[in-house]
């Protein structure tokens, strides 16, 4: 088979990343400028991938879309999408509930083939490997799956139903992020009362536990503004199975606090500490 065009919808750090590991099996990988700030033109410039003035000519040229954004914008994302009829493969790998991925595949059905993905872990570079969780159409999270084969991404076919990648997803990050909140409560908590460093000793003591890691609450600061978001579709996702989605909700509200900490690396344990208090 002749290797595919990729198109990334949009070039963020996740994005840009996984967008680069795709360039050895693909013919090109673009991106469109229109709209995007200049960090992102940067961040597309150091992986390189390719400028595209549109999106009606990023679709044009594409074999394959990877649609990686803030939730929320996802099914806006998608609808434009469908409105300029694309006919590849649609690789839906945004951190949404079930429910959503299941709309959005039928906004772009029957002219695109959508392809469910979940990605966890952290971007890939550095040496890291993320996971690309995949389910739908067999042909096509096959293709997706040869696009990144011998690549930092590794690639895990969940079956044919749209969902349950999406699912997958979602169930890990409402422990993984919801842990690393109660770590900054609890450690917010024994500050308030100064035997902070004292909580520290006791979680040293279990290193199986995020509490012996609390240096890492100051990039779960940084990464609220993310995370926050994700919860709450987490939360939606509990809610449709009839489950609790409470404790997800309070969590997603705790990171609202550091919204404006957005991507903050100089932060510090201290200064995210402070802005919990002090929103």
């Amino acid at each position: 088979m002749d290797q595919p065009t990729v198109g990334i919808l949009h070039p963020g750090s996740m994005g840009a990343a996984i967008a680069a590991c795709a360039s050895p099996n693909a013919g090109a990988v673009v991106w469109c400028t229109a709209g995007r700030s200049a960090a992102s033109t940067v961040r597309a410039e150091q992986f390189g991938l390719a400028p595209v003035a549109t999106l009606s000519e990023l679709l044009d040229r594409s074999d394959i879309v990877i649609s990686l954004c803030p939730p929320a914008a996802a099914e806006d994302l998608a609808r434009d999408v469908a409105g300029h009829r694309f006919a590849g493969v649609y690789v839906e790998a945004n951190a949404i509930n079930p429910e959503r991925a299941q709309r959005i595949a039928a906004l772009l059905e029957p002219d695109a083939i959508v392809v469910d993905g979940g990605v966890v872990g952290s971007p890939p570079v550095r040496g890291k490997t993320p996971t690309l969780y995949l389910s739908g159409p067999a042909a096509a999270t096959e293709r997706i799956e040869a696009l990144f084969a011998g690549t930092a991404v590794r690639t895990v076919l969940l079956g044919t139903e749209v969902g349950k990648a999406s699912a997958l997803k979602l169930a890990y990050a409402s422990f993984q992020k919801t842990s690393r909140v109660l770590v900054a409560l609890a450690v917010g908590m024994a500050r308030e009362h100064g035997v902070d460093q004292e909580l520290i000793e006791v979680a040293s003591r279990r290193t199986d536990s995020y509490l012996s890691e609390p240096q890492y609450v100051a990039k779960t600061a940084a990464r609220a503004w993310r995370w926050g978001p994700e919860l709450e579709e987490a939360a939606d996702a509990l809610a449709a199975a009839g489950l609790p989605a409470e404790m997800l909700r309070a969590a997603a509200s705790t990171l609202a606090r550091w919204h404006d900490a957005k991507d903050d690396s100089e932060l510090t344990l201290t200064d995210a500490l402070d802005r919990l208090v002090q929103p």
